[in-house]
């Protein structure tokens, strides 16, 4: 009994200081891939942080967007096993709907300097907000979050700080911390717990939810659970795991209710 005992206690130390960064933010320990086509107008952000080095944003406009004319935004956050490079269907989706597109990099990711951790990422997104409204391009009466898987949590922690037009989730975790029984251990020794049930109670902002009903990597009963916990949410489920949602044969309908959603919203203007 003893020998369990220690194995146990090792095995919750080696996740606490070693394992769980690799679990929460595997993104950090890959390579950069090639990034984005040159055709598209990708205005490069970069922000000072206090542990050395920078932090990089893509900013790119939709076509027309002008200072005369400002178009809406959304401020994109992708998932922990991704970065902003990968994003080239979310830019183009979003330009046909006459959005310009805002991809903060998470620290350590791509291009970014830094170690990530739930503090640091959110903190960032907040200063990376900031910054995308100061652009004369962006009507900042109509910024959009969407965030997907580890991103949600993301973009949920950045909407209790700066009140979005409107809150896209995919695929999120009501929190990190309650996936913690999942490798034998108890909540309390996940340093980056993201609250996002707390967090969500809390906001005032149209809500529209989805998430695969076979999702292994985050259980259907985290998107469920959010849509409860949300002011009139919308929800949207379909028959798909996680790393291929949102399934075959569904990619057209996932965008059309996005921008169906935004639209009902009267954040897309005709």
């Amino acid at each position: 009994m003893i020998y369990l005992i220690a194995a146990y206690i090792a095995w919750c130390l080696a996740l606490y200081f070693y394992w769980q960064d690799k679990f929460v933010f595997p993104g950090y320990h890959i390579a950069v891939p090639d990034p984005i086509p040159s055709n598209a107008e990708i205005v490069v952000l970069k922000l000072d942080i206090e542990t050395g080095g920078q932090i990089e944003a893509w900013f790119i406009p939709a076509p027309g967007a002008t200072a005369q004319n400002p178009g809406p935004a959304v401020l994109f956050f992708h998932g922990n096993a991704e970065n902003i490079m990968q994003q080239s269907e979310v830019i183009s989706r979003y330009h046909s709907f006459g959005c310009s597109v805002f991809l903060p990099e998470y620290r350590g990711y791509g291009n970014s300097a830094g170690k990530p951790s739930e503090k640091a990422v959110c903190a960032d997104a907040v200063c990376f907000y900031d910054e995308l409204v100061k652009r004369p391009e962006v009507d900042k009466s109509r910024i959009i979050f969407h965030g997907r898987s580890l991103g949600g949590g993301v973009a949920v922690s950045l909407a209790m700080q700066r009140k979005p037009a409107a809150l896209v989730l995919q695929s999120t975790f009501k929190s990190l911390a309650s996936m913690a029984y999942r490798f034998g251990v108890p909540p309390v020794l996940v340093r980056n717990p993201f609250r996002t049930d707390r967090a969500i109670v809390n906001l005032n902002v149209p809500i529209l939810i989805f998430h695969g009903a076979r999702d292994m990597v985050i259980p259907v009963s985290h998107g469920r659970k959010l849509r409860d916990l949300a002011r009139g949410a919308e929800y949207i489920e379909y028959n798909c795991g996680h790393n291929d949602f949102p399934g075959y044969g569904n990619n057209d309908a996932y965008w059309s209710a996005i921008r169906g959603f935004l639209a009902r919203k009267g954040i897309l203007k005709d």
